[in-house]
């Protein structure tokens, strides 16, 4: 196909998948010939990161709803053409659709929603979500039944695009070398979560899921986020200093993956098809979450993981005392739901289905 000139916009000072998921995305399809640049504020974690990523990173004062930002943007789009702007937090999107309009340029713009967290059912919100984008892209496909269903949005403009990951990075490997060469116990059964520190992953209802459990036991907590503290004053609070492990963010997570013996994501809001969880899936691991958001798009119960309701630490300690006790299960639900997400959730897969979209959008606003 043609290569595109595609700008991505984010807002976002913060650290988690949604940010992950644009440097994926922009780093793929760079490497497919396309041209990709993400206007984000300097002082962004994004920005930060970018060089890793081999991403093109232009800083503007966009991290709020206000004229410096909407003027910054307006200036760097009256100089800078392009094929597709794909926005994708709330303030970005606003200063776009306004940036594009003060700039006198008609750019087609995909929004991408990464979150379930509900749309506001006014006439701002409608008309930015139906006027101004030519496209909204969800990272789930119950994401986008909630847009059509609860906001009335064209269904022939919503696409469900989850987030890929690449299943020979993350596959399974030695727990014993991986315990190793983190330090852990050999002897304990490893419970692990990876998600940024944010209320509504559900790290509270772990914890206090813990503290229900054997000594035998043991909670690994990897990244970083405004919870922390909070977190760690319930840890000091319930004795478990010992059992719980706080590595913070790391930049390579697969051999934490590896030490894991189970997987927990008991989010209880906000989730689309969260990359934490496809990428314990990918590495075999056995998987205990909600159905919050997109993740039964994941999760089957008995099937692919374990599903307990939301906020509910007794069953969350129920169902990992069913995995510690049974290594058959743990292997089945391990196997099964690798399958499940290469089969499905792959980063080829993902990359061919945005560039689709940005192809069609582009498409069709040139031909208008």
């Amino acid at each position: 196909m043609k290569p595109l000139s595609i700008v991505h916009t984010e807002s976002s000072l913060g650290w988690g998948g949604q940010e992950i998921r644009i440097l994926a995305e922009s780093q793929g399809l760079l490497r497919r010939g396309h041209a990709v640049r993400i206007l984000c504020p300097g002082e962004a974690r994004i920005a930060a990161e970018s060089a890793a990523w081999q991403v093109p990173v232009v800083a503007l004062p966009i991290a709020r709803k206000n004229l410096a930002g909407l003027r910054a943007l307006a200036a760097w789009f009256r100089g800078n053409p392009c094929d597709i702007v794909n926005t994708h937090s709330s303030t970005d999107s606003w200063l776009v659709a306004l940036a594009l309009r003060l700039a006198g340029r008609s750019y087609p713009v995909v929004r991408t929603r990464h979150i379930s967290a509900p749309v506001a059912r006014n006439a701002l919100s409608r008309w930015l979500y139906r006027s101004s984008a030519a496209m909204i892209v969800t990272t789930g496909e119950a994401l986008r039944r909630q847009l059509i269903e609860v906001n009335g949005f064209d269904p022939a403009r919503l696409a469900s695009v989850p987030t890929g990951i690449d299943a020979g990075r993350f596959r399974p490997g030695s727990r014993a070398t991986a315990r190793a060469a983190l330090g852990l116990p050999a002897d304990r059964v490893l419970v692990g979560i990876v998600a940024t520190l944010r209320s509504w992953k559900g790290h509270r209802y772990l914890i206090e899921a813990l503290a229900q459990l054997p000594e035998s036991i043991e909670l690994a907590i990897v990244g970083d986020g405004p919870m922390r503290e909070t977190l760690r004053a319930q840890i000091d609070q319930l004795g478990l200093q010992q059992r719980v492990h706080l590595p913070g963010n790391q930049a390579d997570v697969v051999p934490w993956l590896h030490a894991f013996d189970l997987f927990a994501l008991p989010s209880y809001a906000n989730e689309g098809v969260p990359q934490a969880l496809v990428q314990a899936m990918l590495c075999g691991l056995p998987c205990i979450t909600t159905t919050v958001g997109s993740i039964a798009e994941l999760a089957t119960h008995e099937a692919t993981a374990l599903i307990v309701p939301p906020r509910d630490a007794h069953a969350l300690a129920a169902a990992i005392a069913r995995l510690a006790a049974d290594e058959g299960l743990r292997r089945a639900l391990g196997e099964a739901a690798r399958r499940h997400c290469v089969e499905n959730f792959s980063y080829d897969r993902m990359l061919d289905r945005m560039e689709a979209v940005f192809a069609a959008v582009s498409a069709r606003y040139a031909g208008s």
